[in-house]
């Protein structure tokens, strides 16, 4: 297990980045949790005594990766910017479930399912979080149609989501 302190940073103007509370990983610190890995990876730990799972890394170039602390995160730890944190870390192999709801619809599908399957793991689980995000049932079953009905006609998640946007 990697253990170290950090203090807690956010981006000002960092493209889709700007605003967000993270801490570093250092191309070092990474390399004990995953050596010569430069791609994104998820860890599990506590920080300070929050227990997590899952969470992904983001690589920042040469080797150095930083960890998003989101606002369910902050609250619970009561830190913000500039605030110290101990980081307890280790790799979390655990594989990350598809959407059941998604996978179950894809079935009836099966062009749409050649597709989905034909994605990388990571677009996979992009559209995954997406759907598994939505705050209500009918929003959910609204993003699988659009994921499905995208994947039918050659869309990519963009074009998905302008498509979408032009309807409102």
């Amino acid at each position: 297990m990697l253990q170290f302190q950090t203090v807690l940073k956010r981006f000002a103007q960092q493209g889709e980045k700007t605003g967000w509370t993270y801490f570093e990983l250092s191309a070092e610190q990474a390399t004990a949790l995953l050596p010569g890995n430069r791609r994104s990876f998820r860890v599990k730990g506590k920080l300070d005594e929050l227990p997590i799972a899952g969470v992904a890394t983001i690589p920042m170039g040469d080797g150095n990766f930083i960890i998003a602390v989101n606002t369910t995160m902050r609250k619970t730890l009561r830190k913000k910017q500039g605030d110290m944190i101990t980081v307890r870390l280790q790799l979390d192999k655990q594989e990350v479930p598809l959407s059941p709801a998604l996978l179950e619809c894809l079935q009836d599908e099966p062009d749409a399912q050649a597709k989905f399957k034909a994605l990388p793991r990571s677009h996979q689980h992009y559209y995954s979080r997406w759907i598994e995000s939505a705050k209500t049932d009918a929003t959910k079953a609204r993003r699988i149609a659009q994921a499905i009905n995208g994947f039918l006609n050659g869309r990519t998640f963009a074009e998905i989501m302008k498509a979408d946007s032009s309807r409102e």
